[in-house]
C-alpha cells in the first residue's frame, strides 16, 4: 500500500470516528474538524498512534457526510431491509455507512471498488466477519444506485 493509500485509510477511520463523536456529543463542526487536526490525526493517544491522515480529504468526508446527511440516510434506508431503518443501526455502523455512502456519491474520483473495499476494512476496526459483510452488501447497493 503506497503512502496516499495509507493516509485515506487514516483519513476514513479518523471520519468514522469524528462523526460518532459529532453524532453522541453534537460537537460542534469547527470545534471537532480542529481538535482532530490537533491533538488526533498522526498523534499517539494512550499508547495508540494514529496514523496520518490526509487531512483535506478527512475535511471533505466529515463536511460532506455533516452537509448531505438526508440524501445519504436516504440511499442507506433505501437498501436496508423492509421495516429497517437508519436508527436502528447501531452508531458506529451508521457512521461507517454514511461515510462510505458520501464518498460513493460526492467522490467519483474514488473507484466504487475501492470506496467499498475501505469501508469494509473500517468496519474490521470495530466489527466482525457478519458486519463486514453487511457493510460490503449494503454500500455495494447504494453503489449500483448512484454510480449507475
Amino acid at each position: 500500500m503506497n503512502e496516499r493509500s495509507r493516509s485515506r485509510s487514516a483519513a476514513r477511520l479518523a471520519a468514522v470516528q469524528a462523526l460518532y463523536q459529532r453524532e453522541m456529543e453534537n460537537t460542534p463542526l469547527p470545534k471537532l474538524l480542529d481538535e482532530f487536526h490537533q491533538h488526533r490525526l498522526g498523534k499517539t493517544i494512550e499508547d495508540v498512534t494514529y496514523n496520518d491522515a490526509e487531512i483535506d480529504f478527512f475535511d471533505d468526508l466529515v463536511r460532506g457526510v455533516d452537509a448531505r446527511r438526508d440524501e445519504i440516510d436516504t440511499a442507506i434506508t433505501a437498501k436496508l431491509a423492509s421495516g429497517w431503518t437508519i436508527e436502528r443501526l447501531d452508531k458506529p455502523m451508521r457512521q461507517i455507512l454514511r461515510a462510505g455512502t458520501y464518498e460513493l456519491i460526492a467522490r467519483i474520483d474514488v473507484p466504487t471498488g475501492s470506496v467499498i473495499s475501505e469501508y469494509v476494512d473500517v468496519a474490521d476496526a470495530f466489527y466482525a466477519k457478519r458486519e463486514k459483510g453487511f457493510v460490503n452488501g449494503l454500500l455495494d447497493a447504494v453503489a449500483k444506485t448512484v454510480r449507475a
